[in-house]
């Protein structure tokens, strides 16, 4: 495959997707993805405002899955809601791996951003419908550990093939989930 012409805004966004794998999102300035693009800076700031629209349009396809999801459990509750919410949740984490590599560690201060603000929404919607509606302290702890813990399963381990990490994970979701004997 021919690698764009540096400075194009598809470079810039590849570039900026090594860099934030390899130094987090914080740990990256606009400089590193300037260099690692072959560009100047200048170029990198014509195409994006700065280095949060980056990692916005990185996390746009992404962000759109997760709004679908949220769409779907819209009207459902208690088991529905759960198998939905885990379903939907796994395959979206599936499709995404790479993106939620980049992020993985700094979602929670990510998340505080304006611009990320509706995520933090959908988090909490998933976290209910992982919980099954239910306001108990143990359903409400499983629903956070199953909502953090599948994108850490996902980071964690890279080299593992969908199928099988897809079955892993729907199998500890279902008993991290299920109801006590």
């Amino acid at each position: 495959m021919a690698r764009a012409v540096p400075g194009t805004r598809d470079e810039i966004l590849a570039a900026a997707a090594r860099q934030f794998a390899v130094s987090g999102f914080k740990g990256t300035s606009l400089q590193d993805i300037a260099r690692e693009a072959g560009c100047s800076k200048a170029a990198v700031l014509y195409h994006f405002a700065n280095k949060e629209s980056l990692l916005t349009e990185l996390m746009a396809p992404a962000i759109a899955t997760l709004f679908a999801l949220d769409a779907q459990l819209t009207g459902l509750s208690g088991g529905a809601a759960r198998r939905t919410a885990t379903e939907g949740f796994v395959e979206l984490t599936l499709r995404f791996r790479r993106e939620i590599a980049l992020l993985h560690g700094e979602f929670p201060e990510l998340l505080e951003h304006p611009a990320f603000a509706p995520i933090q929404r959908c988090s909490e919607r998933l976290l209910d419908a992982f919980a099954g509606g239910s306001g108990r302290a143990e359903d409400r702890i499983a629903a956070l550990i199953v909502l953090a813990g599948i994108p850490a399963a996902c980071a964690e381990f890279p080299d593992l093939g969908d199928a099988e990490l897809r079955a892993a994970l729907l199998t500890v979701v279902r008993r991290a989930l299920a109801p006590p004997d």
